[in-house]
């Protein structure tokens, strides 16, 4: 049995990526921020979150395997190194070509640091202590490398790009141990390893699951003989998804292996016999990412939808967290309430998304002033203070929550179209490229003059600088925003 147990409505943009400690859920997003929220006490939002510091969209995020440090890597070159108890920044890690990154990988013991880019390299940072050691950056693909985890040792890592091949690297000296071409016909998406070891006499091996865009998961057979060659053997290619297939993850014990799709769903197998457990169906768009907690029996999948889902897998579900699951799935309240319009929500629909939102200390001063829809819409900070919120923090925290609501309801979501594809922000000044596609002026000019002479959308030269202003599209956007 699977169930639905929260419903993390915080993010203004698609999530990119979902990542656990032994107590922290991570979550980025395309909106720029890393949101972090507390396991053992419901999936409250810590009081740092959200974390921002990226000047583009985030696309993956990771922990290190003690939970001390929690990671994030962005369009703009950067990988950031925070401190997971207080969410200060320790380090940035840069890229030497200054590539937008695609996705970050951390060694079980923080020996390295592994990203992926889209100039087709991989660099892996060294650390002792405290003290960054080395930088070294290699060619791994023609294509953007946009896969990449490490062997349980840390002393192996896997890279995948979206020409569809998956390679094999040595740590020590950086040296290609195999290459499987055409891993995934059209292109490799996501890939991860299991995090234990098979030993069968002189033979080491570890599961890798990948998935890609001809719609399949695959897990691998990665092993050695004493003394030969590293290889990879093909041991199930799973189609239970009807579309490109973007994020995979197994069970901390390697028995499980779950997959998120471009069809809206997310896919459960059992990792020895290659058969489908679940099919889960609650996001409205693209599931971008999967996770699963380290300690306990639970799935984070995030989305395009800006929703990230947590799930509990078997078992019975008992105390706080079955008030959770019934709060959240329970008939016309969450995620139900939020299809109507927020004039017409009533008080206990009102009382249910603060409960979602993390807000439950505010249930009783609502329910006390018969706070319904229309009255919830008209919050601002001055009322806020009249119902005797007296916290500047959670006075504020609440705001922003009503302001992320009016926002997504009024939603008549922006057309992609309409966002800058560096920034993935509404465009006011867009601009036509040598590649074709239109930019924000500011983004494109700044990606430019960071000595990135290539495209952010296909990573190709740019054969000239000129930019040419887009007017049909400006007011395609002019006449959009009017209508809102």
């Amino acid at each position: 049995m699977v169930s639905l147990m929260r419903t993390l409505r915080q993010h203004t943009d698609e999530v990119s990526c979902c990542a656990f400690s032994t107590s922290l859920l991570a979550t980025s997003s395309g909106d720029k921020t890393l949101r972090v929220y507390d396991t053992a006490a419901d999936f409250t939002e810590l009081p740092y979150s959200p974390l921002s510091g990226h000047g583009y969209g985030i696309h993956s995020c990771c922990f290190s395997s003690c939970g001390k440090y929690l990671l994030s890597c962005s369009t703009d070159g950067t990988v950031l190194v925070r401190v997971s108890e207080t969410g200060e920044t320790e380090r940035v890690l840069l890229h030497p070509g200054r590539s937008p990154l695609r996705v970050c990988a951390v060694a079980p013991t923080f020996s390295n640091v592994l990203a992926g880019a889209s100039d087709g390299t991989v660099t892996l940072w060294g650390f002792s202590s405290r003290t960054l050691m080395s930088c070294r950056c290699y060619d791994a693909s023609e294509a953007s490398v946009v896969a990449c985890c490490f062997s349980p040792c840390g002393q192996v890592f896997v890279s995948g790009c979206t020409k569809g091949d998956l390679k094999l690297w040595d740590v020590t000296d950086m040296r290609v141990l195999h290459v499987q071409k055409d891993a995934h016909d059209m292109g490799v998406t996501c890939c991860s390893a299991a995090q234990r070891f098979q030993v069968d006499g002189c033979r080491v091996a570890f599961r890798l699951a990948s998935c890609g865009q001809d719609s399949q998961l695959k897990i691998w057979i990665v092993s050695q003989h004493e003394g030969a060659a590293r290889a990879m053997e093909l041991l199930h290619t799973l189609s239970s998804q009807s579309a490109p297939v973007l994020s995979c993850a197994f069970s901390p014990d390697g028995e499980m292996v779950v997959s998120g799709s471009v069809d809206k769903s997310v896919a459960i197998y059992d990792a020895n016999l290659g058969t489908l457990l679940h099919t889960l169906k609650q996001h409205d768009r693209y599931v971008t990412a999967v996770a699963l907690s380290p300690t306990m029996p639970w799935i984070a999948t995030g989305s395009m939808d800006r929703t990230v889902n947590v799930w509990r897998i078997g078992g019975e579900i008992s105390g706080t967290e079955a008030e959770s699951q019934q709060t959240v799935c329970q008939g016309s309240k969450l995620p139900g309430h939020f299809r109507l319009l927020l004039p017409d929500w009533s008080e206990e629909d009102v009382q249910a998304w603060l409960c979602d939102e993390g807000l439950q200390e505010l249930i009783s001063i609502f329910k006390s002033n018969n706070i319904d829809g229309p009255e919830l819409n008209k919050l601002n900070k001055e009322t806020a203070v009249e119902l005797g919120i007296e916290s500047v923090g959670l006075r504020g925290r609440l705001l922003r929550k009503i302001e992320a609501l009016r926002a997504e309801q009024n939603g008549s979501e922006v057309p992609d179209e309409f966002l800058c594809p560096i920034t993935r922000e509404l465009m006011k000044d867009p601009v036509i490229a040598a590649d074709g596609y239109s930019y924000e002026r500011d983004s494109i000019e700044s990606w430019i003059r960071g000595k990135n002479k290539t495209s952010p959308m296909t990573n190709l030269p740019l054969q000239t600088t000129l930019l040419t202003p887009n007017r049909s599209l400006k007011m395609a956007i002019t006449r959009w925003q009017s209508s809102q």
